[in-house]
């Protein structure tokens, strides 16, 4: 009785009954590893127990469920965990807007007041990016095949190469500025520039540090804000809880979503600076700006940010990972693999078509739950659980290995 339109269920063709930590079991019994994550909306596995815990808590003693935009408590001591193991630690003065519950609401939400704030209609989005499929996230997303979904022209936004789009060498930057400041070009500066610091729907491209300064530095200079979508690369999944921390750059706004909640629990929250929240009440709106179970799991999920051992065990496995990336790469050539993403967000770019998929289906087969990425799913792209053990992180390594090299024979 469902639509054709499904996807995942054709990719992982099982019928799943439950999860625990990095584990998924399906009706027939078998264990599965998970490399995908729920595209990254479980960072921390599945039914984490301090979270499922907090959650059970809440609704036994009949806390409220839905409030659209009233204060309940369990909204305010979400934004007070926020604000003290999160946004203070880190120098980050911004207020909350609550949207409605998917990634592609916190962006269409972001667009809307950069508009407001400048006056501006258009958006400067980048080649590959992925921001959602409603009509202003789609016109900002790169892939053909997800734009012509819309069925309509998506205008507004201008299109920009992301860093390494013209070249691993090329700074783009220089060339948008050029753009930008020549009044024959048909340009016009943005309302903001849009962009991801992580592709991780695109290929998983990284910018780097010096063309993420110059893109903000630009921005200031036309008076565009800059607008980070950290909706699949956020809540730690690069290592540090925003993808952005260890750039030194300052957005204007932020997009989270997908692991905010911590649990799977479908949240967003965008992130503002004070001086542009210039909303007037109601101007923006949703039913479910208010999902206070989500509120829950995500205030305990603050505490992982304060516990060494979490924090020392993530990085643990991007060590783990990024020696698994280096070894295969290398040892098997003909594969034509080259290392991306940061972090927990990681894949191997390859040169020979159809390998990822085939791989992927492999992996399935053998036990192990992993995604491809890009245009033309040129990748394999893995996105374990943050604090999965250590042993079994290897383990899925080893599945994975076992199952390229059968691709390969």
């Amino acid at each position: 009785m469902e639509s054709d339109v499904r996807w995942y269920s054709r990719r992982f063709p099982t019928i799943f009954v439950s999860g625990s930590g990095a584990l998924l079991t399906d009706i027939a019994g078998r264990s599965y590893i998970d490399f995908f994550s729920g595209a990254g909306a479980l960072n921390y596995g599945h039914n984490p127990p301090a979270l499922k815990k907090a959650l059970i808590d809440y609704i036994e003693r009949d806390g409220i469920a839905h409030s659209l935009d009233m204060r309940t408590s369990a909204r305010q001591e979400f934004i007070s965990a926020f604000t003290n193991k999160i946004l203070r630690p880190r120098n980050m003065r911004f207020r909350c807007v609550f949207t409605g519950p998917t990634g592609t609401d916190a962006i269409e939400t972001a667009l809307k007041l950069a508009r407001k704030v400048t006056g501006r209609s258009n958006v400067a989005a980048f080649t590959n990016a992925y921001h959602g499929t409603s009509l202003g996230s789609l016109a900002g997303t790169a892939s053909l095949d997800k734009r012509r979904s819309a069925g309509i022209s998506l205008e507004n936004v201008d299109r920009y190469p992301y860093d390494g789009y013209l070249g691993a060498e090329q700074n783009t930057i220089p060339l948008i500025a050029k753009l930008l400041s020549d009044p024959g070009s048909g340009f016009v500066p943005p309302a903001a520039f849009i962009v991801e610091t992580v592709q991780s729907e695109g290929g998983l491209s990284v910018a780097k540090q010096a063309w993420l300064h110059d893109l903000a530095d630009l921005a200031r200079k036309v008076g565009s804000l800059l607008i980070i979508d950290d909706i699949q690369a956020g809540c730690g999944r690069t290592g540090k809880f925003f993808s952005f921390e260890s750039q030194g750059i300052e957005p204007d706004i932020i997009c989270l979503s997908k692991s905010i909640s911590g649990f799977g629990l479908p949240m967003s929250l965008v992130l503002i600076r004070p001086e542009i929240d210039i909303w007037e009440p109601g101007e923006i709106s949703g039913t479910f700006r208010g999902n206070n179970h989500a509120f829950v799991t995500a205030t305990a999920a603050t505490d992982y940010w304060t516990d060494r051992d979490f924090l020392d065990r993530v990085e643990r496995n991007i060590e783990i990972i990024d020696d698994w990336l280096e070894n295969v790469a290398e040892s098997l050539p003909q594969a034509m693999f080259t290392k991306k993403g940061v972090g927990l967000i990681r894949g191997l770019h390859t040169g020979v078509s159809d390998l990822p998929k085939t791989i992927c289906d492999y992996a399935f087969q053998a036990g192990l739950l992993v995604e491809t990425s890009g245009a033309a799913s040129c990748a394999i792209k893995l996105l374990p659980p943050l604090c999965m053990d250590s042993a079994q992180l290897s383990d899925g390594l080893m599945i994975l290995s076992e199952v390229v090299r059968r691709s390969l024979s």
